[in-house]
């Protein structure tokens, strides 16, 4: 497959910085730069953006893209935080974990949609369908494909029109239908010239050439790969280089070329293998294995086919369903040494032939006829694997989004492997709650369904502003909100994140209440927060839940009961970590149930300070 991976591609703004301010092109020399600067610290975020584009090592791009998504949310920077998802998808489609590409494509798709910008949301399309196509699944691919080819020509956007018709294409081409493909490929090669995208130019070459050696016209198709590898080759583009040897590979075997054939398929493998590209480091061990075996040696080609397996298990996720895999891998296996067995008992019976050639005939067709039932009752057997195993995965997957709709990722994931969660203590985090003032008054006035309805309206808008700061719902209890900042994950800015959520969710009831539009009932809040060491963990067997504990959590609690309408009352222990970012009203020494007298603060407003967005950026470089 030679779709563009885009992720490569789109960071033409950042691109300008590097040119106004000479900075280093290669990715090696930008990383080090970004580590060891100089740069001003306003600069950080394009700069560390423009090193996640440069890189080409998936994990090098995962760990980079994690710290840009956290400078963005930082920054509060919506369009640098729809490149660190962008990125980071791409970096899991390179390593062939599609699941999580999709996942974090369509964290980039929902901040473009925001954003009200087309051209991210289509190209964000594009990487979606791009990662459909590759897990098989055409009719998704398609309908991405379209749907973004749809939405760029409105934005009059040509270059990305013409990858995500180059990528539409590439999809035809795998299905079969080399006409369609060609007209993609024609119609975004013509769009490459135009804008004078030199590396587009590379692909529609070789993508034109795949479709050429398809039809027969062998001169023609080598003519048209080799230019576009040679593109590829000065552009650096490793990912598209790996990706079109087979094809080269290809013809020189119809040629019955075999070694031709073997140098370009060992040469794609070499490259996919330094890069870590698990599709194409599959597609090689199947066409080594192939070429090997035709040419007699077919020990060698059984150690190629086992690895092509154990890679496309890889791609595919087959772990989760281990059982149905390893009956699939067995089978196909088997059937590679079935033919082997077949070749070695044919070199015996030739040696025989003179002698025993009736005899010989009659083994031949008795042979043939059993290899074929048992081929032909695999192939069922097969088939009823992989449909099986489809809707194993399926469920699998429904399971693991339920699990992790209830717990945190990283404690759903320790459950999933062990059956059980220990306790973890965290010696800093922050917990807050906010409750509805006057709830109980306004409650026996409402009907059951208006009072859920109304409840629900206010905890969904809740939620979406603790997911906007990354932080960790615990529960909600009648009228009562609850969630904590610094777990499962810890983070210096635990407090400063919560307080920002808090400040959201009162401006967010205030506007509520602003508005005059008849509707359900008005709620006011109050709210409470504290900071401090606490104890997280799951109870339950049958119903799980994530809880805390700790004093730390009572002490939040009694924060939110001396609150008052529309305030967010913090302890002296959160007003050490927050002080430097928020303004904050000294209460006094209040007293408080079955604590004394402790030092509350009412937040009054965000500080806007020059070098406290500085300190940000030189923390998280560090």
């Amino acid at each position: 497959m030679a779709r563009i991976c885009l992720g490569f591609f789109f960071s033409c703004g950042l691109s300008q910085l590097c040119a106004q301010q000479q900075l280093p092109q290669s990715a090696d020399s930008l990383e080090a730069y970004y580590l060891n600067g100089p740069f001003e610290p306003a600069d950080s975020i394009a700069i560390l953006g423009e090193l996640t584009y440069a890189l080409q090592d998936p994990q090098k791009m995962l760990q980079y893209s994690n710290a840009y998504i956290e400078m963005a949310i930082r920054m509060d920077s919506p369009e640098a935080l729809y490149n660190g998802y962008f990125r980071k998808g791409t970096a899991y489609r390179m390593t062939g974990d599609f699941a999580e590409a999709l996942k974090n494509y369509f964290y980039a798709a929902n901040l473009a949609i925001e954003r009200e910008n087309d051209k991210d949301l289509g190209q964000a399309y594009i990487t979606i369908a791009d990662s459909y196509s590759l897990m098989g699944n055409t009719q998704n691919a398609s309908d991405y494909y379209n749907r973004a080819i749809r939405i760029l020509k409105t934005t009059g956007d040509s270059l990305s029109v013409a990858m995500a018709l180059s990528n539409a294409g590439d999809e035809y081409f795998n299905q079969g239908k080399l006409d369609s493909a060609l007209i993609y490929f024609e119609e975004s090669g013509a769009l490459f010239k135009a804008v004078d995208f030199n590396l587009g130019k590379g692909y529609y070459l070789g993508s034109v050439g795949m479709v050429l050696g398809k039809q027969g016209k062998d001169s023609l198709a080598l003519l048209k790969l080799n230019q576009g590898l040679e593109i590829l080759r000065e552009e650096k583009d490793f990912y598209g280089i790996a990706a079109f040897l087979p094809y080269v590979a290809d013809i020189y075997q119809n040629q019955n070329n075999l070694d031709a054939a073997l140098r370009y398929t060992h040469r794609g493998l070499a490259i996919a293998e330094e890069y870590g590209l698990k599709e194409q480091i599959s597609d090689a061990n199947l066409k080594l294995s192939e070429l090997y075996e035709a040419k007699g040696l077919t020990t060698r080609a059984l150690g190629y086919y086992k690895t092509y397996t154990a890679y496309k298990d890889s791609i595919n996720n087959v772990d989760l369903v281990q059982q149905m895999a390893k009956m699939r891998n067995d089978f196909e296996i088997s059937q590679k040494q079935a033919e082997v067995d077949l070749l070695e008992k044919e070199a015996e019976i030739q040696s025989l032939r003179d002698r025993k050639q009736k005899s010989i005939l009659y083994v031949s067709i008795g042979i043939t006829g059993l290899v074929f039932l048992l081929a032909l009752g695999m192939y069922y057997r097969y088939r009823y694997i992989k449909k099986t195993s489809r809707i194993i995965q399926d469920e699998k997957m429904r399971s693991d989004n339920l699990l992790k709709n209830i717990l945190p990722d990283e404690t759903a994931e320790e459950l999933k492997r062990s059956g059980r969660v220990k306790a973890k203590k965290f010696d800093s985090a922050t917990v807050m709650f906010a409750d509805f003032v006057g709830f109980t008054h306004h409650s026996e006035n409402m009907g059951p369904e208006a009072l859920v309805q109304n409840v629900d309206f206010y905890f969904s808008k809740f939620d979406e502003i603790i997911g906007k700061y990354e932080l960790e719902k615990i529960k909600s209890i009648g009228d009562c909100y609850m969630c904590a900042s610094g777990l499962p994950f810890t983070s210096s800015d635990h407090a400063v994140r919560m307080v920002k959520a808090a400040m959201d969710i009162i401006r967010f009831v205030g506007e509520v209440e602003a508005d005059n539009t008849p509707g359900g009932q008005k709620f006011e809040i109050r709210i409470g927060i504290n900071s401090g060491p606490i104890v997280a963990g799951v109870v339950g067997t049958k119903k799980f839940a994530y809880d805390i504990w700790g004093d730390t959590v009572n002490t939040a609690a009694r924060m939110e009961a001396n609150s008052s309408t529309s305030k967010v009352n913090i302890s002296e222990n959160t007003f050490k970590l927050v002080q430097d970012h928020f303004q904050c009203e000294y209460r006094g020494m209040i007293s408080a149930k079955n604590k004394g007298m402790l030092k509350m603060y009412f937040v009054t407003s965000e500080k806007v300070k020059e070098h406290q967005d500085n300190s940000e950026l030189e923390n998280v470089k560090s």
